[in-house]
């Protein structure tokens, strides 16, 4: 507002209007209108980049959430694809292993069949050698034997005798096919055995005489021939009993000594550990007793000395293990005991020990609280030494005529970026509160 004059034009005439007045209350009012609106419009530009900033985290905080989850879906993936290798892995392994074992087996089976077939072949192909062996040596036989029995029987008189010869041997024969059929049908074959050795050593007897009794035989013949007639039915004997004994499961000699072998072994595998057996559980039963006597040695040394030392105590103690049928005064029963003669749950506490270890206690807190002064003290040995002040100079913060010091720039430190930003957010809001009532 000026000072000058207006001029208005009443009806053509210039008049001069007086001069406006000044209005302090319409000022203020204005002047809190503007504080007001530039408050508001500071407090919705700080709100608006408030809201900006807290979008801005907000996506940066979702942005890391984001990361953050796609990593663990990596990693959960990487887990996953891991455990089906190691898992494709462990199957191909078993796998192969269950391959190789059961390749394996099937080769053991193999050579066990290829092993079992080589002994079939080798036992049928000496059975087919010991079988005609035999026979050939009974042929063998017959054909020595049977020229020194037709010449001690040989009668121009009594031409009938050329059939002793066979009767002889062929007595010996039959019999030794009556063992065969016994063998083929599971019958008793020891009376054909019999048979045959009979017919056998009367052949060898016959030939025998007649190489001693008649020179034109000669007793070189005589033997030869008692020797071809008991040798040939005994090897046709011996092969039949081998044919007896495999169709019967007879074990043989050397089955038997190896059984015999291992039953004698298993027998002293047994009492070996029979006798391992005995020897740990004696030792055993050592053991337990000594351990026995030890522990009641032990309790009898705790007994007296806890007898000895509290009477009071082990009276209760004792009543406690009477009561429940106790043989010794366990560590439970003592300690009930402890607690009803003293009232402490600490066994070898009392209350004399528990006033004094108390007021210990109490010491060494305010031993501990109290600040150490002097040469001990730790604070003065980390700091340097002050100057002394002399008491005759002036305090400048008295005797200064009641002027404050200056303060300079970097006087104070300054404040931090939160706390500018708090005090940005919060100064416009209590400006416009306080602005409001002048409003009004």
């Amino acid at each position: 507002m000026t000072a000058a004059s207006v001029e208005k034009k009443v009806n053509g005439l210039a008049v001069a209007s007086p001069e406006p007045r000044f209005d302090p209350v319409a000022l203020a009012e204005a002047e809190a209108i503007r504080t007001r609106a530039a408050a508001e419009a500071e407090a919705r530009r700080i709100k608006a980049a408030g809201e900006a900033e807290a979008a801005r985290t907000l996506a940066a905080e979702q942005a890391e959430k984001e990361r953050l989850a796609n990593e663990r879906a990596r990693l959960a993936l990487e887990k996953k694809q891991a455990d089906h290798d190691a898992y494709v892995a462990r199957k191909a392994a078993e796998t192969a292993k269950a391959a190789a074992e059961r390749e394996k087996a099937e080769k053991a089976e193999a050579d066990h069949a290829q092993r079992e077939a080589q002994l079939l072949a080798d036992q049928e192909r000496t059975e087919k050698i010991w079988k005609w062996g035999a026979r050939g040596i009974y042929v063998v036989g017959l054909a020595l034997a049977g020229p020194v029995q037709f010449m001690h029987f040989w009668d121009p008189e009594r031409p009938f005798l050329i059939a002793a010869p066979a009767l002889l041997e062929g007595f010996a024969l039959a019999f030794a096919f009556g063992a065969a059929w016994a063998v083929a049908h599971r019958r008793d074959v020891a009376p054909y055995r019999v048979g045959i050795m009979l017919g056998a050593v009367i052949a060898a007897a016959v030939n025998l005489y007649g190489g001693m009794s008649d020179k034109e035989i000669g007793f070189n013949a005589g033997l030869i021939g008692a020797i071809a007639s008991i040798g040939g039915p005994i090897v046709l004997m011996s092969y039949e009993r081998g044919v007896a004994q495999k169709a019967d499961g007879e074990p043989s000699r050397r089955d038997r000594r190896t059984a015999a072998k291992e039953a004698a072994a298993k027998a002293a595998a047994e009492i070996k550990a029979r006798s391992e057996r005995e020897a740990a559980a004696a030792k055993a039963a050592s053991e337990k007793k000594i351990a026995e006597e030890r522990a009641e040695a032990e309790q009898r040394r705790r007994d007296n000395d806890r007898q000895s030392h509290h009477p009071e105590v082990w009276a209760i103690a004792e009543a406690m293990r009477s009561a429940r049928g106790s043989q010794y005064v366990t560590e439970q029963i003592w300690a009930e005991a402890w607690y009803r003669k003293t009232g402490s749950k600490l066994v070898g506490v009392t209350a004399e020990i528990e006033a004094e270890s108390r007021a210990a206690q109490a010491r060494m807190q305010n031993a501990a609280s109290t600040p150490i002064i002097g040469e001990f003290s730790l604070i003065e040995s980390q700091k340097a030494p002050r100057t002394k002040r002399d008491p005759n100079a002036p305090d400048g913060r008295r005797n200064n005529g009641g002027t404050p010091p200056v303060r300079r720039a970097g006087d104070t430190a300054p404040y931090s970026a939160p706390a500018k930003k708090q005090a940005s957010l919060e100064q416009p809001a209590s400006s416009a509160k306080n602005a409001r009532p002048n409003a009004n």
